[in-house]
């Protein structure tokens, strides 16, 4: 390492490059860095000068950036995370902190699994300031990038250990939270539960009926719908919805039948009139788990976090 090359280095630059690579947009950037746009094009242009690229080029819809400015941004994130854990204290009091800590959670999770900890966490961090998103698509993305902490989602188990290793991105940990099973959910009073008291109760009696469905991560399909497609199979998807609560309404007031986690069913049943039956044929499992990027295993604050949130959800379920 030559540390005189580096110290001709102002390490400002990056965090510059690093939000013009999120936002694209010299307004947006100048704005989160709380500068002024002339400030800012100096800035760039002086990191143009010192890494020997022009970095981005300008479009009609922003900045775009060059081969080389995508090549940075793979290793920034990393780079600025060490820094900035270089110029935090090696402890972590809860008790005193004052630390933001952001969660992605799926959507099916919250009513399950977040008031459970979000209580203990308030009450031993006090001062702890705690953002959450719902998980998208882009969640997987934003943990790998730092800019989020904590992710909480859903994970099909095809073995006892690809919940824990399947379609994890790289440098994404894992732990399992605990896991779950799907069941189905009807109105009260709905046509099937007579067939199913007379044992009419099959792949295709379910295959008859209408379906709605929760989109998940933007995607219209689950893991159900590609088990079935193997089959040759379908599901008559007549409503797909955003959210859990919005099909459970719609299955409270149709003939739709509902196929969800067992724990969220449970809540649904408490808000709407509706009668839990078991998924007629064999499927896997599923397990709600914590992921993280390994950056911060050591990091004491995000240790104390993971740990609170794995306790009390352990003691809240099964």
């Amino acid at each position: 390492m030559n540390l005189d090359n580096l110290s001709r280095i102002d390490l400002n630059l990056l965090v510059t490059l690093q939000v013009l690579l999120e936002e694209q947009s010299v307004t947006r950037a100048a704005h989160r860095l709380h500068l002024s746009q002339s400030a800012l094009s100096k800035s760039l242009q002086r990191l143009r000068e010192t890494l020997d690229d022009p970095l981005f080029q300008r479009t009609a819809h922003g900045l775009k950036p060059t081969a080389h400015a995508l090549a940075l941004g793979q290793q920034l994130p990393q780079v600025l995370q060490h820094l900035y854990q270089l110029t935090q204290p090696p402890s972590f009091t809860p008790q005193t902190s004052e630390r933001h800590f952001s969660f992605s959670i799926v959507e099916s999770a919250y009513e399950t699994l977040f008031p459970y900890f979000i209580g203990p966490l308030i009450q031993q961090a006090p001062q702890v300031k705690l953002d959450s998103y719902v998980w998208t698509e882009k969640s997987m993305h934003d943990l790998q990038q730092g800019q989020i902490d904590i992710g909480i989602a859903g994970r099909d188990i095809q073995s006892p250990l690809t919940a824990t290793t399947d379609n994890l991105a790289d440098g994404i940990e894992c732990q399992t939270l605990f896991n779950d099973h799907q069941v189905c959910l009807v109105r009260e009073n709905h046509p099937i539960l007579e067939q199913i008291n007379k044992g009419k109760w099959d792949m295709q009696t379910y295959l008859s009926l209408r379906h709605v469905q929760v989109r998940c991560e933007g995607n219209k399909w689950w893991a159900l719908d590609y088990y079935l497609a193997n089959k040759n199979l379908h599901r008559d998807l007549s409503a797909t919805v955003p959210d859990f609560y919005g099909a459970a309404s719609i299955c409270a007031h149709t003939d739709l039948i509902f196929t969800l986690p067992s724990s969220f069913a449970k809540h649904a049943q408490k808000l709407y009139p509706l009668t839990q039956i078991t998924l007629p044929f064999e499927f896997m499992p599923m397990a709600y788990v914590l992921m993280w990027h390994e950056r911060n295993n050591q990091e004491p604050g995000h240790q104390w976090l993971r740990e609170m949130i794995f306790n009390s959800v352990s003691q809240a379920t099964p």
